[in-house]
């Protein structure tokens, strides 16, 4: 569902959220390499960093749905 947005400075907080969550998404990204790379991993370390990794896409794709114009085809 999205929603009409029209409001500058609510659109320039959702961007400004949107982008935050983005790098956050790409840290754990690296962290998780990182920690794959030097070892013998601690799997539920792992587990959660991935299981934060889909909370924020969630909410990565909820933003992006909210931001994007309804255009009926």
């Amino acid at each position: 569902m999205t929603i009409d947005i029209d409001d500058e400075d609510e659109r320039q907080q959702l961007m400004g959220e949107l982008n935050r969550l983005r790098e956050e998404h790409r840290d754990l990204d690296a962290a998780i390499a990182a920690i794959e790379s030097v070892g013998p991993a601690d799997q539920l370390q792992i587990q959660r960093l991935k299981k934060r990794k889909l909370i924020l896409k969630d909410r990565i794709t909820f933003l992006e749905d909210r931001l994007t114009p309804d255009i009926i085809a």
